[in-house]
C-alpha cells in the first residue's frame, strides 16, 4: 500500500515539474524494446559439442530455460580449411586439397544437419552458420559478430598434458570472447 501511495503523490508532482495543468497527464514516454539475450554455441562433430547444444537449449534458450525462448540462438560450426589440414606441397597437392575440401564440407553438412535435428526437436529457432577458420578465431568473432551475450562450448575433457600440447578452445574463449563463456561438461558415464 505504502509503495502504491508513492506511485500516485508522484505522478502530480512530475506533472507539475513538466508545467502541466492540474489532471493533466504527461506525455508517454516510448519504452526502448526489451534487447533479447543472444546466445552463440559452438559445434563440431564431437558428442561434446551436441551435449553442450542440448543443454543450451534445454537450460537458456528453450521455453522452459533461463531465458524464457526469449534468446536468439546462433549456432557455429568453425570448418577447418583444406589447406590446414593438408600440409605438403608438390605433385598432387592440388587435388589433395580438392579431395580434403570435399570431405570437409560433407563433415560441415553433418554437423548442421545435426544442429538442425537438435533444434527441431525442442522447438527451437537458430541461425546456423559454418565459417572456415581455426575455431578459437572464428568462435570469438561470431561472439562479436552477433553481439553475444553468452557464448557456449562443450569440453572434451583434456587431461592437463594433452590442453597444453593441443591447446583448448574453450580455454582460449573463455580468455579473449567479449562476452560471458559458458563451458559445459558433459556427465562422465558410470561403466
Amino acid at each position: 500500500m505504502a509503495a502504491e501511495a508513492k506511485t500516485e503523490t508522484a505522478a502530480p508532482a512530475a506533472a507539475a515539474g513538466l508545467g502541466l495543468a492540474s489532471g493533466e497527464q504527461p506525455p508517454q514516454q516510448q519504452q526502448q524494446p526489451k534487447k533479447k539475450t543472444v546466445v552463440v554455441v559452438a559445434v563440431d562433430d564431437s558428442d561434446h559439442s551436441y551435449y553442450a547444444l542440448e543443454w543450451t537449449v534445454r537450460h537458456v534458450t528453450g521455453a522452459g530455460g533461463m531465458a524464457g525462448g526469449a534468446a536468439d540462438l546462433v549456432i557455429v560450426h568453425a570448418k577447418p580449411s583444406p589447406s590446414s589440414v593438408v600440409s605438403f606441397g608438390g605433385p598432387g597437392a592440388g587435388e589433395a586439397i580438392r579431395y580434403v575440401d570435399a570431405d570437409l564440407r560433407k563433415m560441415a553438412e553433418a554437423v548442421v544437419d545435426r544442429a538442425r535435428r537438435v533444434c527441431v526437436a525442442n522447438s527451437v529457432h537458430a541461425l546456423i552458420e559454418v565459417v572456415e577458420g581455426e575455431p578459437r578465431a572464428v568462435l570469438c568473432g561470431a561472439a562479436e559478430k552477433h553481439r553475444a551475450d553468452l557464448l557456449v562450448v562443450g569440453s572434451h575433457g583434456y587431461g592437463a598434458i594433452k590442453r597444453a600440447l593441443l591447446g583448448s578452445v574453450s580455454d582460449y574463449c573463455a580468455h579473449h570472447a567479449h562476452c560471458s563463456v559458458m563451458i559445459v561438461k558433459q556427465p562422465k558415464s558410470s561403466k
